[in-house]
C-alpha cells in the first residue's frame, strides 16, 4: 500500500525552505531570494514517488512579527501545522543557533505531529562542525529524524523525501499524478517578478516591495500571454532604485522575469511593469 499525506515546511527566514521545496518538486513553485521573509503565501506542491505522494505546504519564515503583514505570515505558518501528517523544520546549518531558533522550537512544544529536523546548507559547513550541531539539536525537540541536506546541491534530498514519505499514512494519492501546485497563476507571476526585484535591489532596498498583477490575458490569436504588473514600494526614494537609470533596472527585471515566465507557461509572454508608491502596502491584503 502506498503512503500519501501532507508535509509542512517551516523554519526561520532564509533557512532555505523555498529552495528546498523547488528542489524536491523539480520546478519553481516558491520564490527564492537571499532576503528574509520572501515566501508570503501558503503553497501546495506535490511530489510523486514510487512509494507514494507527498503534498507539501510551504510557509512564510517564522519570526517575531513587527507588522500586520508579518503577523499574517506567522499565522499562515502556524496554521499549516494543524492538519498535516509530518512537519519538516528547516534549519540553516551554516549559522549558529539563536533566540529565533528557540522561538520556533517553542511553537512545536505541544505539537503531536512528528517533526523531522532538516539541517540545510551543509555544503557551507564542514563535517567537524556539523556533528556537534546534530548532537545539540537532539535537545531541541523529540525529532522523528534529523536529516542533513543541501537544497543548493541536492545532497541528502532523496533521503529526506523518503524519511518524510515514511511518516505519512498508508493511502492512495491525494492528487492526480500530473498535479503540481494549487498556487494561482497570478500569484506565481507576482512571486517571480518580485524575486527578480529582490535579487537586483538587495543592496539598496530592504524588505519593502510587493507585486500586484493588474491584468492577466491569454490571447489565442497572438498565442501570447499578456501580463500587466505593478511593483509597489514604500517611499518615493525607492521608486528610482527599482526603475534604474534610464529604466535600465526595471528593463533587466522585466527581461529575466519574462524569460522565466515563458519557460513556466510554455508560451510567449508580454510583460509590462510599472512602479508605484504605497506606504501602507504592508498593512493591506496585497
Amino acid at each position: 500500500m502506498p503512503h500519501a499525506g501532507f508535509a509542512s515546511l517551516i523554519g526561520r527566514p532564509n533557512a532555505g525552505k523555498s529552495t528546498l521545496l523547488n528542489r524536491m518538486v523539480g520546478t519553481k513553485v516558491a520564490i527564492v531570494s537571499d532576503k528574509p521573509q520572501t515566501t508570503r503565501n501558503r503553497i501546495v506542491a506535490v511530489k510523486n514517488m514510487p512509494g507514494g505522494q507527498i503534498v507539501f505546504m510551504d510557509t512564510p519564515g517564522i519570526h517575531r512579527p513587527l507588522h500586520r503583514l508579518n503577523v499574517r505570515m506567522v499565522d499562515a505558518a502556524v496554521e499549516t501545522l494543524r492538519d498535516v501528517d509530518v512537519v519538516a523544520l528547516v534549519f540553516d546549518a551554516s549559522t549558529r543557533p539563536g533566540r529565533g531558533d528557540e522561538y520556533v522550537a517553542n511553537l512545536l512544544k505541544h505539537l503531536t505531529t512528528p517533526v523531522v529536523l532538516v539541517l540545510n546548507k551543509i555544503d557551507l559547513v564542514s563535517k567537524a562542525n556539523l556533528l556537534p550541531l546534530m548532537e545539540k539539536a537532539q535537545g531541541w525537540h523529540s525529532f522523528a529524524s534529523i536529516v542533513p541536506v543541501s537544497a543548493e546541491t541536492g545532497d541528502g534530498v532523496d533521503r529526506l523525501e523518503q524519511v518524510l514519505l515514511d511518516q505519512l499514512p498508508e493511502s492512495d494519492p491525494v492528487y492526480p499524478e500530473d498535479f503540481l501546485t494549487d498556487q494561482a497563476e497570478r500569484t506565481l507571476v507576482a512571486e517571480i517578478v518580485r524575486e527578480k526585484v529582490l535579487h537586483h535591489t538587495r543592496q539598496e532596498l530592504p524588505f519593502s516591495t510587493a507585486v500586484g498583477v493588474d491584468q492577466f490575458d491569454e490571447t489565442e490569436r497572438e498565442r501570447m500571454l499578456r501580463l500587466y504588473c505593478t511593483i509597489y514600494v514604500e517611499t518615493e526614494s525607492q521608486k528610482p532604485i527599482v526603475i534604474g537609470r534610464g529604466g535600465a533596472m526595471i528593463k533587466q527585471i522585466g527581461t529575466e522575469a519574462r524569460k522565466e515566465l515563458e519557460a513556466f507557461f510554455g508560451t510567449k509572454v508580454f510583460l509590462d511593469l510599472r512602479v508605484k508608491v504605497d506606504a501602507d502596502w504592508r498593512d493591506n491584503d496585497r
